[in-house]
């Protein structure tokens, strides 16, 4: 009867589908204006104004809420960007900045802020353009989505609708609805994967200029490098990490795959990974201080010196 009484169960967790959010494409927001430049640490770069869009834009909240409806009806669970904007600027953590002790700075894109607190695993791009014709309006769209930790393609689709004179959501459903299975059958191939292999991410090891040693130290006779390259090998799913780049003062991993969830549970992302090397680092015979800063949800950096 137990085992009979958890096979429900066990089938609702394999069908399980990913957590999803819906925003504008960058070139929508680029053709629209929807922009504002943003300090990367002294260098400019151009931003994309989700808030000001939805804010101002008559098309957008629509378009997205029908594109929520289908995929929602296909079993994802999607979170509001309107609303997860709303709940950041509420809870007053727009800063875009994370600084240490010693004044040293980390920054965040307005989008990396809105992937960490809303948690999605999938973000959906979407841009559109209504084509006049004679017997009515032609909608040229495109859908995309990417993986929120690692911002790799992982599913597309475009496609031309016939003409019509619908409004524009009901457009937008009727063209979506011949290419909505096979954008839904790429998106469940990527859960999966993660499901069993693991999630990627990125992290860094660097040195504070305060710390009066580096990666090259040695602990019982091992380097700090290799220290923490043996603490990989034991915590990512089948040891899988690429070191891409080593120094005396920096180690870069890349495909680093994680637990898709940890011990109690509960979704792992780059904080976490980072803030458990952190722990064990502070652990004899290291005996390390080291600060964990994050950009997004999948890209961790562990400054080594100092909180």
């Amino acid at each position: 009867m137990a085992i009979l009484m958890s096979l429900p169960s066990q089938a609702q967790q394999q069908g399980k589908k990913p957590t999803i959010m819906i925003v504008p494409s960058d070139n929508w927001c680029t053709l629209r204006f929807y922009t504002k430049n943003f300090d990367n640490q002294g260098s400019k770069v151009v931003v994309y104004d989700y808030e000001r869009a939805f804010r101002e834009d008559l098309e957008l909240g629509g378009v997205v809420s029908k594109i929520g409806e289908i995929l929602t009806n296909k079993g994802y669970s999607l979170k509001d960007c309107a609303q997860e904007i709303k709940a950041i600027n509420d809870r007053h953590v727009e800063d875009m900045a994370t600084t240490s002790k010693s004044g040293a700075e980390l920054v965040e894109s307005p989008l990396d802020i809105l992937k960490r607190h809303s948690k999605a695993d999938i973000i959906v791009h979407i841009d559109w353009k209504v084509i006049p014709e004679k017997k009515g309006d032609a909608l040229n769209f495109t859908i995309e989505a990417f993986d929120s930790y690692t911002n790799k393609r992982i599913a597309t689709s475009t496609g031309l609708g016939k003409p019509s004179k619908e409004v524009l959501p009901r457009m937008i459903e009727q063209a979506l609805i011949a290419h909505i299975d096979a954008f839904d059958e790429q998106m469940d191939k990527f859960y999966k994967d993660i499901q069993k292999n693991g999630r990627e991410i990125r992290m860094t090891v660097r040195i504070w200029d305060s710390c009066d040693f580096d990666l090259e130290e040695e602990f019982n006779g091992e380097e700090l490098l290799d220290v923490i390259q043996n603490w990989m090998s034991n915590n990512t799913v089948n040891g899988v990490f690429n070191l891409s780049e080593a120094t005396e003062n920096r180690a870069n991993f890349e495909q680093v795959r994680i637990p898709f969830i940890n011990a109690n549970g509960k979704a792992m992302d780059a904080r976490s990974f980072g803030t458990n090397l952190r722990k064990y680092l502070a652990k004899d015979p290291c005996m390390i201080t080291a600060k964990v800063m994050t950009r997004g949800l999948g890209e961790v950096i562990l400054v080594i010196g100092e909180k």
